[in-house]
């Protein structure tokens, strides 16, 4: 027990350390670009508004509550990678997918800041990309329980929808939050209608967490997006806290899927 806790604590002071230096290296890159963003096509979300947090003319962080928020996600990101290469692993989750849901969680964080901080097109189009290769890792895993597809044959099709999400990305850019909200929202039906009941011993309360901080953390979104929970100059921003409560449940999402147990082989 003591041995576990030491192991879960190192992982914890891994992923800590090596969120400060994915964040002091992506810094150290937007220093290098900006700060005159100006000079790149701007975010579509420009013609309505980027959220509350208003933009701080000439900073390489146009938006810092919001860029400096979204390494939560980073950091649960790692903690994945680092925990799917655990020796003692007995789930029937397979390490490579928890190694790509983390490294999507990555991905997500890292896109959030590049858009918070330049508010251009292409920073949204890493923002978006991020959250659909999570979206789609959903959807391919609740698919591939219910039709009882191999991993390496789930692998290609997850390879595939994402091929088709990033060619809708670039080609639509303009339809990136109802597509994202549609795909969600079929895994998320999927996973507990077909899926869930398949899974061995699984701990749904999981799964039902990171709905209940989801559901919060689009309420809240919902209401800085409409500037009724908003104060456009403060570092305490309701989108901030949608990116926390957002890696929160991208946690409790890998803890729901590495308790599902393997099945014995009979002899």
């Amino acid at each position: 027990m003591a041995g576990a806790l030491i192991s879960v604590g190192s992982r914890l002071i891994a992923a800590a350390a090596l969120t400060v230096l994915i964040a002091a290296i992506t810094l150290a890159l937007l220093h290098l670009l900006g700060p005159e963003w100006s000079r790149f096509a701007p975010a579509t979300c420009s013609e309505t508004r980027c959220f509350c947090e208003m933009p701080r003319s000439g900073a390489v962080l146009l938006q810092p509550a919001n860029s400096l928020s979204s390494f939560g996600y980073v950091f649960a990101g790692l903690l994945i990678v680092l925990m799917s290469r655990s020796r003692d692993w007995r789930s029937a989750f397979p390490p490579l997918a928890a190694m790509i849901l983390g490294t999507a969680a990555i991905i997500v964080g890292i896109g959030s800041v590049l858009l918070h901080a330049t508010l251009t097109l292409w920073g949204q189009f890493f923002d978006v990309l991020g959250m659909y290769l999570v979206s789609g890792f959903f959807l391919i895993r609740a698919l591939a329980k219910w039709w009882n597809i191999p991993d390496r044959r789930a692998l290609v099709h997850y390879a595939l929808l994402c091929a088709v999400l990033v060619a809708i990305l670039y080609g639509l850019p303009e339809v990136r939050r109802w597509l994202f909200a549609v795909i969600l929202g079929i895994a998320i039906l999927l996973e507990l209608v077909f899926a869930r009941p398949l899974r061995l011993q699984v701990r749904t309360g999981y799964y039902i967490a990171g709905l209940i901080a989801n559901i919060v953390a689009f309420t809240i979104w919902n209401l800085d997006q409409r500037g009724q929970l908003c104060s456009p100059d403060s570092l305490l921003q309701g989108h901030a806290v949608w990116h926390l409560l957002g890696a929160v449940a991208l946690w409790f999402a890998f803890l729901y899927y590495r308790s599902e147990e393997k099945r014995a082989v009979r002899g």
